[in-house]
């Protein structure tokens, strides 16, 4: 597969405004004429990067927690979220292909400055959400690998914007084959872990049909909210409107429109289906090793002590396993990255039209995600368990910003003014809609409990 070099100049749409990620905008040549796996895999790519965040170490802990303190039961809604994240996804993907837009642009187009620079804000914390958790799962893995100092390991992880860089001078299609190297990675360690802790086939089928004590239970729909938040990714909608153009296309030819729809779908289901598996591995594994016994466990550094631990553990334990994870955790904060720094790229020049070179960009998010979590790692003197409960808060909050971009991305695709023939079918459009409405129901509910106003 042909993988040209950046673009140094800057490509315009029609309406004059800069293409999104102009970088690396239509860089990917697509075969004309190929069968279904030669296509396929020239459009696969861009759902690996859309997965990677549906992974990030934010879902590890509110995963592992759920299986610690609930066992199989908060399954139905990593499947649920799942299913949700799937038809977000697409119709982001198609948004990005059909318009030559992506979310930020389009939404910044049909709305005010005022309102485009507050919608920026909300996705920027968001992005910075995302890179608390990015921040706190590198920072641990890295203490837990090398014995290095937290503190350090968080001020190390502000030096990954020069990794970023490198990458992106190595072509997109370089970018996407790192990602999945260390998507793979993250894969392995927990299938055979998973499969060592030899867990409840039934109580995992079970597990995937939803129960009423997920919305009665105050502690388990916080939980339930901190996985859907972690799970559906609000910054993840804007990179993959964007990252869906990598491809060049012709839009003026209708059979070529309908082909990347088509492939970019499949791509993407295919890719968040692996997230899902990993999140349910998560969340099987925090329930197999840790409930009813030590179910106060399953944060990252309890599972590292644990997989090392015949007592908690049983014969599986071993210091290989705990090293394992630590790598696996430390691919998974460092893939996510990646992702964070694209999203914030593509909010920024899309809702405030300002482009700011890539590094600037990702060092003020990052040395803005970074505060907090020093602030919490001193005065808590490097306390872990303290730290990512900063991490479980960040998820939540995703969940509250998620509202945010459903809804003027299904505005946006269901409107035939705007995707022609590709606009959304009517059970597409509706379930869409059920979905951003019963998730604001939620997250008021929950902010309302919280705040002691219902009992």
């Amino acid at each position: 597969m042909k993988d040209t070099t950046m673009k140094t100049k800057h490509l315009t749409t029609t309406d004059g405004t800069n293409k999104s990620l102009d970088e690396v905008n239509g860089s990917v040549e697509v075969p004309k004429n190929a069968g279904f796996f030669k296509t396929l895999a020239a459009y696969t790519g861009p759902g690996i990067l859309i997965a990677v965040g549906y992974m990030d170490p934010g879902n590890w802990i509110t995963s592992i927690a759920g299986g610690a303190q609930y066992k199989y039961r908060l399954l139905a809604v990593i499947l649920i979220s799942s299913l949700i994240a799937m038809m977000l996804q697409s119709m982001a993907a198609k948004l990005g292909i059909v318009t030559g837009k992506d979310l930020a642009q389009m939404t910044r187009e049909k709305t005010s400055k005022s309102m485009g620079f507050i919608l920026w804000i909300i996705a920027e914390l968001a992005i910075m959400a995302t890179d608390i958790a990015e921040i706190i799962g590198s920072a641990i893995a890295i203490k837990l690998l090398f014995n290095i100092p937290l503190i350090v390991g968080i001020l190390i992880t502000t030096a990954d914007v020069l990794i970023l860089l490198l990458l992106m001078r190595l072509g997109f299609r370089k970018i996407e084959a790192i990602v999945a190297t260390l998507v793979a990675v993250i894969l392995m360690v927990f299938a055979y872990e998973v499969f060592l802790a030899e867990p409840s086939i039934g109580g995992i089928l079970s597990g995937y049909i939803p129960t009423s004590d997920i919305l009665t239970n105050h502690s388990m729909l916080y939980l339930s909210l901190g996985i859907i938040g972690a799970t559906v990714m609000p910054h993840d909608l804007y990179l993959g409107s964007s990252i869906s153009q990598t491809r060049k296309v012709d839009r003026r030819n209708r059979d070529e429109l309908a082909k990347a729809v088509r492939f970019s779908t499949i791509d993407s289901n295919l890719q968040l289906f692996l997230a899902f598996i990993v999140n349910s591995l998560l969340l099987i594994l925090g329930a197999a090793l840790f409930y009813g016994t030590h179910s106060s466990l399953g944060r990252f550094v309890d599972l590292f002590n644990a997989l090392n631990n015949s007592q908690i553990v049983g014969a599986i334990a071993s210091p290989m396993l705990s090293m394992l994870f630590a790598v696996a955790l430390l691919s998974s904060g460092q893939s996510s990255t990646i992702t964070g720094t694209l999203s914030g790229q593509i909010v920024m020049e899309g809702f405030i039209r300002v482009k700011a070179p890539l590094w600037l960009q990702r060092l003020i998010t990052r040395l803005l995600s970074v505060t907090p979590v020093l602030i919490f790692a001193i005065y808590y003197h490097g306390n872990e368990a303290k730290i990512e409960n900063l991490l479980t808060f960040s998820q939540v909050f995703l969940s509250v910003a998620l509202p945010f971009a459903i809804i003027p991305l299904v505005m946006f695709t269901s409107n035939k003014k705007v995707m022609g023939e590709f606009a959304n079918h009517a059970w597409i459009k509706y379930a869409s809609w059920l979905s951003a409405i019963v998730l604001i129901i939620l997250n008021i509910y929950l902010i309302l409990q919280t705040l002691g106003v219902m009992a």
